[in-house]
Parts: structure tokens; C-alpha cells; sequence
């Protein structure tokens, strides 16, 4: 089968299209898609450079979200039958192929009416906002919540999730994306940018700062984010390092930024505390089927196209959620 191979944890400029990949064999617990679409993360990126926590080593193929058919089953499956349309997720890697193999555990059906990208992000990008909004961020209506990132796949999920919740939103983007956070519903959309980020923040909140900060850039951004969140009571949800690592020291929190401060990792929530991610999915697929989650519009490239997705991701030129198609 065609597939995108890793061939070293230099970048993606080192996936390479080869198309002679062994179709692979669904094992217990197991299903096996014909992949109709593969999501581009950041991870994708994460796991090209090495940085990525346990990530697979090269040479291996790319890609950790798809979504397509059900063509085979493996021992020990229930409950999902060759020909079903489902999306998951494969930590390990395989969706930037023709076939990919997933856990049945974490599989689930495409929503009816729904074409096979249009579900790109409902295992990745809406459970990681979710969860850094509700359970992990405690948002509730009437708060003031600090979105970075937000013209991103994730970013977008999190802004119309907590407007949805009745949040007073203020997002951050590159200049050149700002209106399509707007018709987000953002109330205000600052320069990701804005050396005195913070201090704009604290204006727009009456001096108090945010309730709530979702983080995922990293770098001088985490900072900023920091400085932003309302002294004491505010939250920061830190759930990725687009930008770089960054080091906040007990100094910091005890002397500079006295504020909560959450690590997610979608990953290690589903693991670790599987009844959190069950309501979260729950509450979820509420969402879908109220309509205030509709079908998603990720830009598509081919798959011999990957390496460029993931260089323009990596260079945050792109704008919502990205898909390959084998």
C-alpha cells in the first residue's frame, strides 16, 4: 500500500511516499480501516522531531488520526462490523496510509450524514478542548476565558465550545486570521504576538485577568498566558508546545503568578481516567447531535502532500483543521 514513512526525527522533511507498505493485520482488540482521511496534528509534528514523549521511532508511518471504513476486525471485537465508518485514533502512528489499524476501544462511528473527513477532530481537537474548558478548566458561564492558538483545529473547537457555555471569549491569532476567529464568535481577538499581550487581557477584564487560559503554544506565549490569568482563582490549561519548551519555576508561582496551573494530555485522560473521557464524549456527542457541532471543513491535501501539510502546520500559515487523503 501507498504510505508516508518517517525516516528519521529530523522533520517532516524527512516523510517520504513509498508504496510498497505492508497492508497491516487488525490484532485482538483491534480493527482495521481502509483510510478515507488522516488528520494532521501537532503530534504528527511532535513525533517527526523526536520530542514526543515514548513516540515511535524511525523508520515508521506517520500519522495518528484517520478515518474510513471498517475493513477487517480482530479477535475479541464487538459491537463494530466491517463496513462501518468510524474515526480513532493510533498513538503509535499508521494514518498517513491507504490502511491503518486501530484500537476498537477508542474507535467511534462517524455521525450519520457525515462524509469521513468531516469527522477529522472529533477524537483529537473537540475532546482536547473540551476537556481543557469543563473538567480541567472548570469553565462556567460568565467567565472570561484566554484562547491561544485559536485559528488552529483545536483553537476553533475551544472557541465555539465556550461560547456555547455562555464565556466571554478573547482569542489570540496571527493578524492575517483574526476574521475567521470572529465568525467564531470570539468577543475580542488580539496579535498572538502583542508584546503587552497580558496587559491588554487585564484591560478587557477590568483589571482582574482571565478566569481561564488555554495554552498550547509554548515559549514566550505560556508567559504571557501566565501574567493574563486572574491572581489565585485563575486557571491555566496547558495541553501543547508548538512554540517550545518553556520553564515556570516554584519561584514563579509563589512571587510572580500566583494562579492554577493543569497539564492535559488527551492521551494519558483516556488511560488514566476513563470515566472523565466517557463524560466527555457524552457531553460531546450531545453537542453533535444539538447541531452546535456540525460537520468539520479541514483543508485536504493528497497524501504525497503530507510533507507539505505538516511544514505549513509547523509554520502556523494554515488556518482549522488539516486532512490527507490516501
Amino acid at each position: 500500500m501507498r504510505a508516508l514513512q518517517q525516516t528519521s526525527l529530523n522533520g517532516p522533511r524527512d516523510l517520504r511516499l513509498i508504496t510498497d507498505a505492508p497492508v497491516p493485520r487488525p490484532g485482538p482488540g483491534e480493527i482495521l480501516i481502509r483510510v478515507a482521511a488522516a488528520g494532521v496534528n501537532f503530534v504528527d509534528i511532535s513525533q517527526a522531531r523526536g520530542t514526543f514523549a515514548g513516540g515511535p521511532q524511525p523508520p515508521y508511518t506517520a500519522g495518528i488520526e484517520g478515518a474510513g471504513p471498517i475493513t477487517a476486525v480482530g479477535e475479541g471485537v464487538t459491537g463494530l462490523e466491517p463496513g462501518v465508518h468510524v474515526i480513532g485514533v493510533g498513538i503509535r502512528g499508521g494514518a498517513f496510509a491507504e490502511y491503518m489499524v486501530l484500537p476498537a476501544a477508542g474507535a467511534i462511528p462517524v455521525p450519520a450524514g457525515w462524509a469521513d473527513p468531516q469527522a477529522l477532530g472529533l477524537v483529537v481537537n473537540w475532546p482536547t478542548a473540551l476537556a481543557a474548558l469543563k473538567p480541567l478548566g472548570g469553565l462556567t458561564a460568565g467567565q472570561a476565558v484566554l484562547i491561544h492558538a485559536a485559528a488552529g483545529g483545536t483553537g476553533q473547537a475551544a472557541v465555539r465550545i465556550a461560547k456555547h457555555y455562555g464565556a466571554t471569549v478573547i482569542a489570540t491569532a496571527s493578524p492575517g486570521k483574526h476574521e475567521v476567529v470572529r465568525a467564531l464568535g470570539a468577543d475580542h481577538v488580539l496579535d498572538s504576538h502583542d508584546a503587552d499581550l497580558a496587559a491588554e487581557v487585564r484591560r478587557l477584564t477590568g483589571g482582574v485577568g482571565a478566569d481561564l487560559v488555554l495554552e498550547s503554544v509554548g515559549g514566550a506565549v505560556l508567559e504571557a498566558g501566565l501574567a493574563a490569568a486572574k491572581r489565585v482563582t485563575g486557571r491555566v490549561v496547558v495541553y501543547g508546545l508548538a512554540g517550545g519548551r518553556a520553564t515556570v519555576t516554584n519561584w514563579d508561582l509563589v512571587y510572580r503568578h500566583q494562579v492554577q496551573v493543569v497539564g492535559l494530555n488527551i492521551g494519558t485522560l483516556i488511560q488514566a481516567a476513563p470515566q472523565i473521557f466517557g463524560e466527555i464524549m457524552g457531553e460531546l456527542f450531545g453537542l453533535v447531535a444539538a447541531g452546535v457541532i456540525g460537520p468539520g471543513e479541514p483543508t485536504e491535501y493528497e497524501l504525497a502532500d503530507g510533507p507539505k501539510a505538516l511544514a505549513e502546520l509547523e509554520a502556523r500559515t494554515t488556518v482549522g483543521k488539516l486532512a490527507l487523503l490516501p
